[in-house]
């Protein structure tokens, strides 16, 4: 008020004095929590400074690996003193922070230094979202839009770029929680992002990744609107085909249809969610719905996207289709399977092949949710795999490593991939032959 300045230079003070993401939970709690109230009271700058506790909150993310985080948590379940001692030989944590703070409530506290960190800030983060679009229990029509509105900037601007990130864009997940306008408006916003050609194609390819990831996770979403949303892709989809088909380009290449192939997966893996859902209560109805779709076409046009698709998700999709006589993919599933062949790549001339061919190595955003203090926020608006038992998948079976990795709920835990490396293709392994080869592990848990 007394300086109306202030907030042309008080931004970049902000920003170089953050904590470093190694400093104590509680000097980053206290940081970013100041940071919040700045926010309140010169809302001019809430945009930038989100943006700002945002993109450390993703420095945190993508540097504690989903695998790293459920390795830890679980040999800390195994033995809780020895895991607790080996982590204090690696956290670099200031001495005022205690693993175990006594305001957490038991069995709160995340064993990795890292995740417990994020955990605190998400905490933080989502108390926040909470706080400014609810006023005296209810919430606040304009104040939850305006919020949107910044959120949404900074998830285009900071998170969707952002690959392999676990929590973070949980946030939107959170905010959209609170009225289903909020939910038909981001998928209508991830929508126009995947079908505008002047989009960068990784952005369009991890638009659609959201939007299918969004559909099948979200409790709080209507059949109507999973329904409208496979209304608008479905048809993309086939008018693609149309414009592909009898072209010279007609042929099964990441690099010059990744967008068709998330789109692709993101029906699939939004149908394998949400079929009971469609089917349930008019099953003659549903059918027909599910019919008019035409997957069939999807699934025998010479894109070939099961091919392409994450193993788990095309064998899952098959079963599901193979019960309702939707469709029949194992036929295309085996051929696949006889060509040992990985992906050609040849857009850019020459006889070359790529052994990458999937430049945003597909993943699901909204995968289960691994932090302990946030993730009870999380809990009630998320949707959990549950296998259907009448559904055979026919494919050959892997041992699965004993532990923790057969308790999680998610059927694709195995086959998101984690970058530590590129699998070479081995012709006695039926599932390499499904993906990019740069997939590092097959799914293990169907």
């Amino acid at each position: 008020r007394y300086v109306p300045s202030t907030s042309r230079f008080l931004m970049p003070i902000l920003s170089d004095k953050f904590p470093f993401v190694q400093k104590s939970s509680r000097t980053l709690e206290c940081y970013m929590h100041n940071l919040l109230r700045v926010s309140v009271y010169i809302p001019d700058l809430r945009r930038d400074i989100i943006e700002l506790i945002i993109s450390k909150m993703l420095t945190l993310d993508v540097s504690a690996p989903r695998s790293e985080i459920e390795e830890v948590e679980s040999g800390a379940q195994q033995d809780a003193n020895g895991a607790s001692q080996d982590d204090c030989l690696f956290d670099m944590d200031e001495e005022e922070d205690s693993p175990l703070d006594s305001s957490r409530p038991d069995g709160a506290v995340m064993v990795h230094p890292v995740a417990e960190r994020l955990d605190m800030m998400m905490t933080v983060l989502l108390a926040y979202i909470k706080d400014i679009c609810h006023v005296n229990g209810s919430l606040d029509i304009e104040k939850t839009k305006a919020l949107y509105r910044d959120l949404v900037s900074v998830f285009d601007k900071v998170v969707l770029p952002t690959h392999a990130s676990c929590h973070v864009q949980y946030y939107m997940f959170y905010l959209c929680s609170f009225r289903l306008g909020l939910a038909e408006a981001f998928l209508d916003h991830l929508w126009k992002m995947l079908h505008a050609p002047n989009q960068p194609p990784v952005l369009r390819q991890a638009a659609a990744g959201y939007m299918g990831s969004f559909m099948a996770r979200a409790k709080f979403l209507t059949v109507s609107t999973v329904k409208a949303c496979l209304d608008l892709l479905v048809p993309w989809l086939h008018l693609y085909i149309n414009s592909q088909d009898s072209g010279s380009k007609a042929f099964c290449d990441v690099n010059l249809h990744g967008s068709f192939y998330t789109a692709c997966q993101a029906v699939f893996y939004t149908l394998i969610f949400r079929h009971n859902a469609i089917l349930e209560g008019n099953m003659k109805k549903g059918l027909a719905y599910l019919q008019g779709l035409n997957l069939e076409r999807i699934v025998m046009c010479q894109l070939n996207p099961l091919r392409v698709c994450l193993p788990a998700v095309t064998n899952m999709f098959a079963a599901i289709t193979r019960k309702y006589q939707l469709v029949f993919c194992y036929t295309i599933i085996e051929r696949n399977n006889r060509n040992l062949l990985p992906v050609v790549s040849n857009s850019t001339g020459g006889n070359s092949v790529s052994t990458n061919t999937n430049p945003l190595d597909t993943f699901f955003p909204f995968d289960p949710y691994l932090l302990k203090s946030s993730g009870k926020l999380i809990e009630p608006i998320y949707q959990v795999w549950e296998e259907p038992s009448d559904c055979m998948i026919h494919v050959p079976k892997k041992k699965v490593r004993k532990g923790s990795m057969e308790e999680e709920d998610d059927f694709l835990h195995g086959g998101t991939p984690h970058g530590d490396s590129v699998v070479g293709m081995t012709p006695g392994s039926y599932d390499s032959h499904l993906h990019s080869p740069s997939f590092t592990k097959p799914s293990t848990s169907l």
